[in-house]
C-alpha cells in the first residue's frame, strides 16, 4: 500500500528515513526550519549516499510544510524538540508518528503528555530504536523464547563507539559544541546518543520474561569542551524487581567500535555482534561443551531504516499490535536513562520502582 510520509529534520536521520520510505514507494514531503540543510540533503547528503537525489521527494522549509493528510509523520530532529513536535504531529491525526531516539531529554518534560495526548486522539507513536527490529535480534528473540542457553540468568548489552563517525557523517559540524550531540541535557552525550544499548538491555529482559529494571547504580563520566559538557562514558548496572541483574555501557570514546550484547543461559551464551562487515550483524550461540553456532545478518545502513518502514508499516496496518519501538518502551528507556545521570550525579543508587 502507498503511504503519504512527512519527515521532520533533514539532518542525517531525516535523510535515512526519507530514502528508506522511497524504497518502500511512498511518497515523502521532507522539510526543515533551516534552508541550508534542505539544500545540503539535495546535493550533498542524499546524492552522496544514495546515488543520485530522488525529484521525487518534496522539499519545504517547515513554515511552509503541509499539514495533515499524512499516513506517518518522522521526527528527525535534535532530541530537545522531540516533543513539542510530536505533540503538533499527533494533532495531525496521522496512522503514526515515529520520534528518533532518544525520546526527549532526561528531564523527561512532556513525555507523558504526549501518551495521553496520543492515546486521547488514537495516534500510534513508536520510537526510532530501529536495532530492535533488526532480523538478527529476531533470531536471538527465538533462541531465548526457546531456551537454547536454558534460562537466562544475567545480561549485558555495550554500544560503544567513537563519535568520530557521527562527526563524518556530518562534515559541516567541527565538533560536539556545534550540535546537541555535545549536551547531555539536550539528549546528547553517551547517554542519549548510544542508548540503543539501554532499549536493547530492557528488549532483552522483557522477552526473557523478566521485570522492569527497579534499581540502577550508574558511573558517567562528564567532560567539558568548550560550551559543551557531555558524557563520555554512561555505565549502569541494573536490577529488576524479580532479582535479575545486569549491565549496560554506552561511551563514546571507544575505537573501534563494539556494539554487543551478551546472553548468558544456564546452558550456555549468546552473543550479539553489530555491524560486523560484510557479515553485518552475527549471532552466536556459545555452548557449554566448547562449540559455537554463528548466524550472519548480511545489511547495509540503508537497510536499517528500510527494515523499520516495514515494521511501522505493519504497525499502521494492524499486522502488529504490540510494537517492539512503541512509545511505552522508548519512555522506559528515558526513564532509565534519567535515573542513571541521577545516580552518576549523585553517587547513590537510584529506584525507578
Amino acid at each position: 500500500m502507498s503511504r503519504k510520509v512527512k519527515v521532520i529534520g533533514a539532518g542525517s536521520i531525516g535523510n535515512h528515513l526519507s530514502n528508506a520510505a522511497r524504497r518502500m514507494g511512498w511518497s515523502v514531503v521532507l522539510s526543515d526550519a533551516d534552508a541550508a540543510a534542505l539544500e545540503r540533503t539535495r546535493t550533498q547528503i542524499y546524492p552522496s549516499r544514495y546515488g543520485a537525489w530522488d525529484e521525487s521527494i518534496t522539499l519545504c522549509q517547515a513554515k511552509d510544510a503541509p499539514v495533515g493528510g499524512f499516513d506517518m509523520i518522522c521526527i528527525g530532529t535534535p532530541p530537545d524538540v522531540h516533543i513539542p513536535l510530536a505533540l503538533a504531529a499527533v494533532r495531525e491525526k496521522p496512522a503514526l508518528v515515529l520520534v528518533e531516539k532518544p525520546l526527549c531529554p532526561p528531564d523527561c518534560a512532556g513525555m507523558q503528555e504526549l501518551a495521553e495526548e496520543a492515546a486521547r486522539l488514537g495516534v500510534k507513536v513508536c520510537v526510532g530504536y530501529d536495532h530492535v527490529v533488526a532480523k538478527s535480534v529476531a533470531h536471538i528473540e527465538s533462541l531465548i523464547t526457546s531456551q537454547a542457553v536454558g534460562e537466562v540468568v544475567t545480561l549485558d548489552v555495550e554500544f560503544r563507539e567513537h563519535w568520530g563517525g557521527i562527526f563524518k557523517a556530518h562534515p559541516w559540524l567541527s565538533g560536539p559544541w556545534e550540535t546537541y550531540l555535545g549536551y547531555w541535557k539536550r539528549g546528547g552525550g553517551s547517554g542519549g546518543e548510544h542508548s540503543h544499548a539501554a532499549n536493547l538491555w530492557q528488549h532483552f529482559a522483557r522477552v526473557a520474561g523478566k521485570a522492569p529494571v527497579s534499581t540502577v547504580s550508574a558511573l558517567v563520566e562528564f567532560k567539558k569542551e568548550r560550551e559543551a559538557e557531555y558524557d563520555e562514558i554512561f555505565s549502569l548496572h541494573v536490577r529488576c524487581t524479580d532479582g535479575f541483574y545486569g549491565r549496560i555501557i554506552q561511551d563514546v570514546v571507544t575505537q573501534p567500535t563494539r556494539k554487543w550484547a551478551r546472553i548468558q543461559g544456564t546452558r550456555g551464551a549468546i552473543e550479539w555482534h553489530a555491524n560486523q562487515g560484510a557479515k553485518g550483524d552475527v549471532v552466536l550461540v556459545l555452548g557449554t561443551d566448547g562449540t559455537v553456532q554463528e548466524s550472519s545478518f548480511p545489511k547495509t545502513r540503508p537497510d536499517d531504516f528500510i527494515r523499520e518502514m516495514e515494521h511501522l508499516d505493519a504497525v499502521i496496518s494492524g499486522t502488529v499490535s504490540d510494537s517492539q519501538i512503541g512509545l511505552d518502551k522508548g519512555m522506559a528507556t528515558m526513564r532509565l536513562v534519567a535515573a542513571g545521570y541521577e545516580s552518576g550525579r549523585s553517587g547513590d543508587c537510584v529506584k525507578l520502582v
